[in-house]
């Protein structure tokens, strides 16, 4: 089959001009919606396995919610920081639970088929980021440095601003506290790389996943962008030269699964797992775009099902048995398929993925928010494909809806620049108002913000605007004019909504629940 790409396109391209549709916001607001739930209310996000064992875990489903929060912002809400930034602040007080990764202090302790042969060398491990646990700890690294990147906020550089406490009234003796930051933890996950002869930092014990690697590297990129260093760069050469003894691909033409360190062997994909090549292709695009896409499209028609009626669905093979169980788990290989043609700009698949999904797969509505519920039966009495997990339902298909062609790409290789944040943004919004479109344009001056109030919840209905004062400027709502100001800082409110001033911002509330269009025109129009 021939099929088409979309590449990345300008810096003002299409998906910041069009904004959100109301799927894509329906997304948004579930995404919002579980990241405001009260300290340990997992409510819709718990999986079939116990013990946060598998890809469906809660640290997943919090980092892949910040990512898609980052993507959306990025390509599609560049002006709008205030509709980001507090779910994304929440997302990484919750990765930081220690619901979330008190599973290593027993992971950590091996006994598993790939490291049982070294469980005299393990030990009981509380801190989850000194050694191995890449699959956590490279979530927390990136999550923090990505919201310092987005929102030119540094509170998590701040010493101890990224601890781990753990402490019972029942069992395990004094408090348990390692204090780390988004600077120290990235330094410490920088040398584990290079101890490990840039192969990569094992997740359990002994084993180094290809995919669980890429988070870290989208670490030191983001890094990087705030300190100038390079040390991405030097992490991808070392990592190329170290894979190269390996490969990243078998014979079969899919990723390897991962590398075990002793004996030093390859595992490979021999059973076309989907999750190891559309994980792995989603993260690697961002730093190796080329080799990535010359493999995605015999890759993918190995794993996917075309329908005659445009739809396109998976048929997992069936797991092994593993010392004589069968493994119970959240592989989410329909969610990583579709961010997956996502981040290629596949829109064929994607579009048949999201139509497979909307017609079998239950979506749902809830409290403003789109999502698509946990279903553990594999098929309807058709045979088509139902199995829902929460990874994917939550979080994975709303990712791929709102991510854009080469969205992490990107995020990686085009980041803003210092005068992005003195642009005019809207930094804060009410809980009861949408923001559906938001950009600055800069050869015309002009802010654009597309807003609607919510009449399903309650709020104030009150924007904030930044750097807007100590602009010549005019402010009109639906083509009316509201206010003006001048460079010295004087200005006035001429029109029937409320404008004033709170110190350098402006602050109005939205009117009404039809959509309107509010503009700013900094100077002369263009």
């Amino acid at each position: 089959m021939s099929m088409t790409l979309q590449a990345a396109g300008t810096a003002m391209d299409d998906p910041a001009l069009a904004g959100l549709d109301h799927l894509q916001l329906g997304h948004l607001r579930h995404i919002q919606n579980l990241a405001r739930r009260l300290p340990n209310d997992w409510s819709l996000m718990q999986g079939r396995s116990t013990g946060q064992d598998d890809f469906g875990s809660l640290r997943f489903q919090l980092a892949y919610m910040a990512y898609a929060l980052a993507l959306t912002h990025r390509h599609r809400l560049p002006a709008a920081p205030g509709v980001f930034k507090p779910a994304f602040a929440r997302l990484v007080e919750k990765i930081l639970l220690p619901e979330v990764w008190l599973y290593w202090r027993d992971v950590s302790r091996g006994g598993a088929v790939f490291n049982a042969h070294l469980v005299d060398r393990l030990h009981e491990e509380w801190d989850p980021v000194v050694r191995h646990n890449i699959m956590y700890s490279a979530y927390v690294q990136s999550m923090a440095l990505m919201f310092n990147v987005l929102f030119d906020d540094d509170r998590f550089a701040a010493p101890g601003a990224l601890t781990f406490r753990h402490w019972s009234f029942f069992w395990g003796g004094p408090e348990k506290t390692f204090a780390y930051d988004q600077n120290s933890l990235n330094e410490h996950i920088y040398w584990q790389m290079v101890e490990s002869g840039h192969l990569g930092v094992a997740c359990e014990p002994n084993c180094i996943f290809q995919i669980c690697n890429q988070p870290a590297i989208l670490g030191f990129r983001l890094h990087d962008i705030l300190s100038g260093g390079t040390r991405a760069a030097e992490v991808v050469r070392g990592y190329e030269a170290a894979w190269a003894e390996f490969g990243r691909v078998g014979a079969n033409g899919h990723y390897h699964i991962m590398l075990t360190e002793e004996p030093r062997e390859i595992r490979p994909n021999l059973g076309k797992a989907i999750w190891v090549d559309a994980w792995t292709g989603t993260l690697m695009n961002m730093w190796n775009r080329d080799f990535v896409r010359a493999h995605y499209p015999r890759q993918l028609e190995d794993l996917v099902i075309r329908k005659a009626d445009g739809t396109v669905t998976i048929e997992p093979p069936e797991r092994p048995l593993v010392m004589g169980q069968t493994v119970v788990s959240d592989d989410c290989d329909f969610g990583w398929i579709a961010a997956w043609a996502s981040e290629m700009g596949d829109e064929e698949t994607l579009d048949g993925l999201l139509r497979h999904a909307d017609r079998h797969m239950s979506p749902s509505w809830a409290a403003g928010g789109l999502y698509y519920p946990r279903n553990d039966t594999a098929h309807d009495g058709f045979g088509n494909r139902t199995m829902m997990e929460p990874h994917t339902g939550n979080v994975l298909l709303g990712y791929a809806r709102l991510n854009v062609a080469d969205g992490l790409w990107g995020l990686y290789n085009r980041p803003w620049d210092r005068n992005h944040f003195a642009e005019p943004a809207v930094t804060e919004v009410a809980d009861d108002v949408d923001i559906t479109r938001a950009f600055f344009d800069v050869p015309r001056q002009l802010l654009v913000v597309d807003m609607q109030r919510r009449t399903d919840v309650g709020g104030t209905g009150r924007l904030r605007i930044a750097r807007v004062l100590g602009h010549a400027w005019q402010m009109t709502i639906d083509g009316h004019q509201v206010a003006s100001g001048r460079s010295d800082g004087t200005w006035s409110s001429s029109g029937p909504l409320p404008v004033t001033a709170d110190g350098a911002d402006l602050v109005l509330t939205c009117p009404g629940p039809s959509l309107h269009t509010l503009r700013i025109q900094l100077g002369a129009p263009q």
